[in-house]
């Protein structure tokens, strides 16, 4: 047996698997051996069976199978040896005059390779990584948010902004008849809301549906309208006033704060709101890392140039799944994963340069942490280590979690390494702020 191969150019390759006679001919007269043990053809007594009648019947298939596992094994072991970095698969390029009749065998295969690139985590850029903080006017609405979580439900005569106004919408000729809840304040206009201050039980309030809210879909939870008929829906409805309530607010006493964080842990209103800062800010750092990684990858994939062989891919797209494509069909395909591939190959590199390797204790300790953390959220805050770890080993026992939590841990290095190494701008700011220049509103 022989393997060359040809450089087309730094992207693609074909690489020839020349197959003699003496290669795959042993294996093929062993399987055929064991045929003729085992063959039952009548007139014949069993392991009896002409050799010629065995190779006239099994000879080509044996053959054919044989000839591809020797094929198969020696390619594989071609491409590792060689050490050379692929993309997708090798292409067997198609004959179709060959001969399976002769006795020595020529196999092309087209081969996508990796492009050589560098990696600058350091390079110049305009990245913000942000501090969120938790301001005054936060932590006063999460106070007041609290203070109505655990209030009295009081009942009233007339309502007012901010009351819950229990009530029935109805139209007849669309046989709408909907019991609910609502705030003045959902309405998307103030005109709207205005309507319900100052009404009483048993009170008619005539809306119309059109703008009624931001959303046309939310006509569908409060109407109980079905999808087909809530865009572009104008006709009045009547809002029967049944209740009128508000929330007497909760007294922020030692009884409110035992009640949230256990007896004795917060004593005054100012370590309640440190410890809704604390909280809070937590959840925004974890945020703000998503944010920061995501910012990476982007800056990453657009500044971090190379080609891909990307014929060839599309090729290799076009045979590479459950039913074949067209090439009009594989070129969108490439498209829409170009970009993922590219950020796999940086990825790939930037592990390879940095040696991030996870190790069984990494996945365990992060393990351990996230199962604390869904305990504490249940209430179990002091959880021993013997249940943590009865826990962690039936999830590191299944397949499907060990992957997903591996991915996380990988990305939580990538992550610390880019804290590190890249270079960005650090900016504090509201959450309220972050919000707006997230979404750049």
């Amino acid at each position: 047996m022989n393997i060359t191969r040809e450089q087309v150019d730094a992207l693609n390759a074909v690489v020839t698997v020349a197959i003699t006679k003496e290669d795959y001919k042993p294996n093929v007269d062993k399987v055929l051996g064991d045929y003729r043990k085992n063959a039952s053809i009548p007139g014949f007594r069993k392991g009896a069976v002409p050799m010629s009648l065995i190779q006239k019947q099994y000879g080509k298939a044996v053959l054919v199978d044989e000839v591809n596992k020797l094929l198969q094994t020696s390619l594989n072991d071609y491409l590792v040896e060689e050490k050379l970095d692929i993309l997708g698969n090798p292409l067997p390029k198609i004959t179709e005059d060959f001969n399976w009749d002769a006795d020595d065998y020529a196999f092309e295969f087209e081969l996508g390779l990796a492009p050589e690139f560098t990696v600058d985590l350091a390079a110049k850029n305009k990245l913000v990584k942000y501090n969120i903080t938790a301001d005054e006017k936060m932590l006063d609405e999460q106070v007041e948010r609290i203070q109505k979580q655990y209030g009295k439900l009081v009942s009233k005569e007339k309502s007012e902004e901010g009351d819950d106004i229990k009530g029935t919408f109805t139209n007849e000729e669309k046989g709408i008849n909907n019991n609910v809840t609502i705030t003045p304040s959902i309405f998307k206009t103030k005109t709207a809301g205005k309507k319900f201050i100052g009404k009483k039980v048993g009170d008619v309030v005539t809306v119309s549906t059109k703008n009624l809210f931001d959303d046309d879909h939310k006509l569908m939870e409060f109407l109980k309208v079905g999808h087909d008929d809530v865009h572009g829906l104008e006709i009045d409805v009547d809002f029967t006033i049944e209740e009128i309530n508000t929330t007497e607010k909760a007294e922020l006493n030692q009884e409110l704060f035992d009640k949230l964080f256990g007896e004795g842990v917060v004593t005054s209103v100012e370590q309640l709101k440190e410890k809704i800062k604390e909280d809070a800010e937590q959840q925004f750092a974890t945020q703000a890392d998503q944010k920061f990684l995501n910012d990476v990858t982007e800056f990453l994939i657009e500044n971090t140039k190379f080609d891909l062989p990307a014929e060839f891919l599309k090729k290799w797209i076009q045979t590479a799944g459950e039913n074949p494509l067209s090439a009009e069909q594989a070129e969108e395909e490439y498209n829409k994963s170009e970009k993922g591939l590219r950020y796999q190959l940086i990825e790939g590199k930037i592990i390879t340069d940095n040696n991030l390797q996870i190790t069984f204790d990494d996945l365990k300790a992060y393990t351990a942490e996230v199962i604390k953390k869904q305990m504490a959220q249940f209430g179990q805050m002091n959880p021993t280590d013997e249940d943590v770890e009865g826990i962690v080993s039936r999830v590191l026992s299944n397949k499907d979690e060990v992957k997903r939590l591996s991915e996380q841990v990988m990305s939580e290095k990538m992550l610390n390494l880019f804290k590190e190494n890249v270079k960005a701008k650090e900016k504090e700011v509201t959450y309220e702020a972050f919000i707006k220049e997230m979404y750049g509103e």
